[in-house]
């Protein structure tokens, strides 16, 4: 996988959680869901990107 592909995906899913855990905190229910949602994204693409790189292996 592409180093900085994979480091954008985590980030990604990191950010998606941080946003969670804040609307949690705050009580605020759609930042919560954009937060999982932007996890559900991240972990997303770096499914697609390590079947891809299995294929080429």
């Amino acid at each position: 996988m592409a180093v900085g592909k994979k480091a954008k995906n985590a980030a990604q899913s990191a950010k998606g959680k941080a946003k969670e855990a804040a609307g949690r905190a705050a009580g605020n229910d759609s930042l919560q869901a954009e937060g999982r949602a932007e996890q559900i994204k991240g972990d997303a693409k770096q499914t697609v990107q390590k079947a891809k790189d299995t294929l080429k292996h």
